[in-house]
């Protein structure tokens, strides 16, 4: 059985995960923004994407950074859903294959 302590936990962290999404939302939504903010805002996703692969960066697993270079030639040719895909089979297969 869960522990309280654990499902709080869960019911805390949805809370503010949910909290973070609709809070852009909230705050942004009377104002019209210019031309520099909107890239910035579209700009977010892929920035978030490199902050969860640039630990992959000082890895010493060579499966991590095959899986790496595989990342960046797919951010070259692909749309964000394809590489994100693509990273992530590709880390675990060579994970799986290499160690």
């Amino acid at each position: 059985m869960i522990g309280m302590a654990t499902l709080l936990t869960i019911v805390l962290m949805a809370g503010v995960t949910y909290l973070t999404r609709i809070g852009g939302y909230v705050v942004l939504r009377n104002r019209v923004l210019s031309a520099r903010a909107t890239v910035v805002m579209e700009a977010a996703p892929g920035c978030v994407l490199i902050s969860v692969i640039a630990p992959a960066f000082v890895s010493r697993n060579p499966a991590d950074l095959l899986a790496l270079a595989i990342i960046f030639v797919a951010a070259t040719r692909l749309s964000m859903l394809p590489t994100v895909l693509t990273g992530v089979a590709s880390a675990g297969l060579l994970r799986h294959l290499i160690g």
